[in-house]
C-alpha cells in the first residue's frame, strides 16, 4: 500500500533550488553549490525514505485504505510521531551544511521558511490535507 503525505514534502524540501557551503568558521573550506546540492538531496533522500517506511507502518497499523485518504486525525498523528520530527532534522543537517560565500542569506531564507512551514502544520496539522 502506497499512501503519502506528499503536500509536506514538497513544501519543505526543493534543495536543488538552493545554494550554500559549509559554516562561517574561517578555519572550514566551504562547500561548493554543486557539493551543497548533492549533499543537501541526500540528506533529503534519507529522510525522505525514512518518512515513506513510517507512513507504511503507519498505514498498515491504521489499516488505512489505499484510495481513501487519510483522517485529520490520523494526519495529525502521523505527523506528530514521525513526519514533522523527520523533516526538522533534516531542516537541521541541511542547516548544519552552512552556505557558501555571497549565499547566505537565500540559504538562510529557504531553511526559515521550511521551519515556518513545520511550526504551521505542527499548530494545525490540517494544512496537509
Amino acid at each position: 500500500m502506497k499512501i503519502r503525505p506528499i503536500a509536506l514534502i514538497g513544501v519543505v524540501f526543493a534543495i536543488p533550488l538552493v545554494a550554500a557551503g559549509c559554516g562561517d568558521d574561517s578555519s572550514t573550506t566551504a562547500l561548493t553549490k554543486a557539493e551543497f546540492v548533492k549533499q543537501g538531496n541526500a540528506i533529503c533522500k534519507a529522510g525522505n525514505k525514512e518518512i515513506d517506511r513510517e507512513f507504511e507502518k503507519f498505514a498498515e497499523d491504521h489499516k488505512l485504505a489505499q484510495n481513501k485518504p487519510p483522517t485529520n486525525a490520523q494526519l495529525e498523528e502521523a505527523a506528530e510521531e514521525f513526519l514533522l520530527p523527520s523533516v526538522s532534522r533534516q531542516i537541521d543537517e541541511v542547516r548544519a551544511l552552512g552556505a557558501p560565500e555571497g549565499q547566505e542569506d537565500a540559504v538562510e531564507a529557504f531553511l526559515d521558511n521550511a521551519e515556518a512551514e513545520v511550526e504551521a502544520i505542527e499548530e494545525d496539522p490540517g494544512k496537509l490535507n
